[in-house]
């Protein structure tokens, strides 16, 4: 099985302890984030993995010789302009195309700045039983941006922070906001003044990890430094199924500052997180 890291960021909110190394090198009770997220793609069997890298990034390169690549087969996508989770992840699609035995077989993008026991194993059968183009790992949380999914788990669209206007794929216009949901009504009726259903939308925070079909990599069409979320929304409008895996049960931590580095250095020693 095969995964790629986004780690080519800046760590902006890391610093300033990303003023002289990238955050991918970061430290938690010793241990960088490279190789916990390293560490526990092994644990999940996964042997094979393309990290795109952009601030440092040769510092990455003699850390991951150091380490003898963790006992790894690791490629390396060098990013001299940063390409964003989109752009990033097409330009290192070789990576998953180069052996045509395996155009099948669904890899793990992962962020390197974040941690959890998500259960990788179960994500990933969830999304082959489903015949899923892509899978999010999601919770129900805070966060400044959210995703949106109907009842069948697909992914309908996006909301900026706690008040924002909902951006919707498809069919559908946004309708009304409650805590935790959205609603919306047909297009078609929306001026009818015919009575329609509403659609309910869990409204989502997402986790940084995504399992992947192959056959997405053809189909980012969009050029250059993009998002991958735009991508996602894109096709599900076209009718592709992008779906949510609820990881509500599991730890899940976002390293986007110091103060959050320290509180998983105090989850590890808990042993919240192992």
């Amino acid at each position: 099985m095969k995964a790629m890291i986004l780690a080519a960021g800046l760590g902006t909110r890391l610093r300033p302890l990303t003023d002289s190394r990238p955050k991918a090198l970061v430290e938690i009770a010793g241990r960088t984030l490279l190789e916990i997220t390293l560490c526990r793609l092994r644990a999940f069997g996964i042997r094979e993995v393309i990290i795109n890298v952009h601030h440092f990034a040769d510092l990455i390169l003699d850390y991951l010789k150091a380490n003898d690549n963790f006992g790894m087969r690791i490629e390396v996508s060098r990013e001299e302009v940063l390409l964003d989770t989109g752009g990033g992840l097409k330009k290192a699609a070789w990576f998953f195309l180069e052996e045509s035995n395996r155009l099948e077989e669904p890899f793990i993008l992962h962020n390197v700045d974040v941690i959890s026991t998500i259960d990788l194993r179960r994500m990933m059968q969830f999304h082959t039983e489903n015949q899923a183009l892509a899978t999010l790992a999601v919770q129900n949380r805070e966060t400044s941006r959210y995703l949106l999914f109907n009842e069948q788990l697909q992914l309908r669209g996006r909301r900026s922070g706690r008040d924002g206007k909902p951006e919707l794929v498809g069919s559908y216009l946004a309708n009304t906001l409650r805590e935790g949901t959205a609603s919306a009504v047909p297009k078609s009726v929306e001026n009818s003044g015919a009575l329609a259903p509403e659609v309910l939308l869990q409204v989502l925070a997402f986790s940084g990890i995504h399992a992947i079909s192959p056959r997405l990599l053809p189909m980012l069409t969009e050029e250059g430094i993009f998002s991958i979320i735009t991508s996602y929304l894109r096709l599900a409008a076209e009718g592709e199924k992008i779906l949510a895996f609820r990881a509500d049960e599991y730890y899940w931590r976002d390293l986007g500052s110091p103060a959050d580095l320290t509180q998983a250095a105090l989850d590890l020693k808990q042993k919240v997180l192992l």
